[in-house]
């Protein structure tokens, strides 16, 4: 099989690529080791900025989002408990940011790819990349236990920190400059109303905390930790609790409380990953900032 770009990751990133090409008339294929139920009931992050935004519109696959998700147009700063807010809108020229979680994006890219003839492989096992710094690269899976090979252009690696696009790189191209932060997040996700209409970002002395949110019945908040820290020493209510401290009176009073659906624990770098120079492949150049996960979801 060919193409012209191949996609490995079927995250929001790949996906959103393979939309972005279609637009462009530029033919692709995405990769994708999981299964599709298993990619669309991951737990993402679910605030859009502007620019994000942008390029759904642009793609044509905001309908549902528009529909759906919630246009902040400010967040809330909290210094020891008295908050001010910030408008984001009027100190912009207009730009919003929109709650709408990347798992509902997920679930419209998919949705697009199938309805314009986009090809998702999913459960793709044992993704190799080959030839990426000539200008004849190509990639090797197996699918349904036979192996196969697709011949492209350009590949795009979309897979994350830990998949095989990152060490596939040519190791005298690759340079990665890192800075890794002597501080985690505790993160609890709860079906319960959030505490206010927009985000709040609290700056306390016992740490930073935010208060964001899914939609108007699901909210997800965290607390800055020491990065030893045991997510099993922290159970809901003491997560809570602490919570109320940090976001102050105001959010404590309108905050409901409820067990979580989901709690982690994690640790953040940030990371400067350089561009292949080679015909063949295509690397971000720009910032990325990942959170790796320490503990398992509870």
């Amino acid at each position: 099989m060919r193409t012209q770009v191949a996609i490995v990751g079927g995250g929001p990133a790949g996906l959103l690529l393979q939309q972005l090409l279609h637009v462009a008339g530029i033919e692709s294929v995405v990769l994708e080791q999981r299964s599709r139920a298993y990619v669309e009931g991951r737990i993402r992050a679910g605030v859009l900025e502007q620019v994000t935004v942008d390029l759904l519109e642009k793609v044509g696959v905001a309908e549902r989002m528009r529909r759906e998700g919630l246009v902040h147009d400010g967040f809330a700063l909290a210094v020891d408990g008295e908050t001010f807010r910030i408008d984001l809108k009027g100190l912009t020229g207009g730009k919003t940011v929109m709650v709408y979680g990347q798992t509902e994006v997920t679930k419209d890219l998919m949705d697009a790819a199938g309805e314009r003839g986009c090809p998702v492989v999913f459960e793709a096992e044992g993704v190799a990349l080959h030839g990426v710094d000539t200008d004849r690269p190509f990639v090797t899976y197996r699918k349904d236990g036979v192996g196969q090979r697709l011949d492209c252009d350009f590949v795009a690696g979309c897979d994350g920190y830990h998949g095989v696009s990152r060490p596939s790189i040519p190791g005298d191209v690759l340079k990665t400059y890192e800075k890794v932060y002597p501080f985690g997040w505790l993160g609890i996700l709860a079906d319960v109303p959030p505490c206010d209409h927009e985000l709040i970002y609290s700056n306390h002395e016992r740490g930073f905390a935010l208060a964001s949110m899914r939609s108007n019945t699901r909210s997800r908040y965290y607390i800055q930790a020491p990065l030893d820290t045991n997510l099993d020493d922290w159970p809901d209510d003491r997560i809570w609790d602490e919570l109320a401290i940090r976001l102050g009176p105001k959010a404590a009073a309108n905050m409901t409380r409820g067990p979580s659906i989901e709690r982690a624990s994690r640790r953040c770098a940030a990371s400067w990953p350089s561009r292949c120079g080679g015909a063949g492949c295509s690397w971000p150049a720009t910032r990325r900032t990942s959170c790796r996960r320490l503990a398992p979801r509870a």
